[in-house]
């Protein structure tokens, strides 16, 4: 049986990581200390309903969600895809990127002026 204040942690900060919050900032939006935050996260202390509620509605969701087994896996692999694209989307960049500098300098090279200086050393 899962420790239901292991799950809610769990849960907590697998919604406000996916919301793009820190701890602190959670913390300000249910207007609380964020070693409190910190806590409920390590499954070390149990909110309040009250401040369950407000956990929720700072994360945009449903209080029941909070305490949702399916919730860990799912955004565990969204975040895990998530992750894999922006790598994808980097290297594709990077790639083409790198492919039209490349480019660039082969232009640059044959568009270069032909002409001689005045002032070369002798």
């Amino acid at each position: 049986m899962t420790d239901l204040r292991q799950l809610l942690g769990s849960n907590i900060k697998i919604y406000r990581n996916t919301c793009g919050i820190s701890q602190s900032k959670l913390a300000e939006r249910v207007n609380t200390a964020t070693n409190y935050i910190a806590a409920i996260e390590a499954g070390r202390r149990f909110p309040s309903v009250e401040i369950l509620e407000k956990i929720a509605s700072a994360l945009e969701i449903d209080a029941p969600e909070l305490f949702a087994m399916k919730n860990v896996q799912y955004f565990i692999k969204k975040k895990e895809l998530e992750t894999e694209i922006w790598q994808n989307i980097g290297q594709n960049l990077s790639s083409y990127i790198t492919k039209n500098l490349a480019d660039l300098k082969k232009q640059q090279v044959k568009e270069k002026p032909n002409r001689q200086c005045r002032f070369k050393d002798k």
